[in-house]
């Protein structure tokens, strides 16, 4: 199906955040965690009803581990609905 219309942030009802990485070096993530959390907004992307990205916050976090860098970094999407998906109460769902 091939939805034309422009959407209007007026139509926007509900709102998901979508965390994708971690900043918190006590927390790094695994490869399904993250995989997990890029599913997530794939879903909110392109499942009904289909979210609009509305915007984004990245954070950056620098750390010091002796005489090792670590960088790292996670971005928030806010996907905007026009009504909460019902898949949003699914059993298993992170929230």
């Amino acid at each position: 199906m091939n939805d034309n219309k422009k959407h209007d942030i007026s139509d926007v009802k509900f709102i998901k955040d979508v965390a994708v990485g971690s900043v918190n070096p006590n927390t790094v993530l695994s490869d399904n965690a993250r995989q997990a959390q890029i599913n997530t907004l794939n879903r909110c992307l392109n499942d009904y009803p289909k979210g609009i990205l509305i915007g984004k916050d990245i954070a950056i976090g620098r750390y010091a581990i002796g005489e090792h860098e670590l960088i790292m970094q996670k971005t928030i999407y806010h996907i905007g609905f026009t009504r909460k998906p019902a898949w949003l109460d699914e059993k298993g769902f992170e929230k």
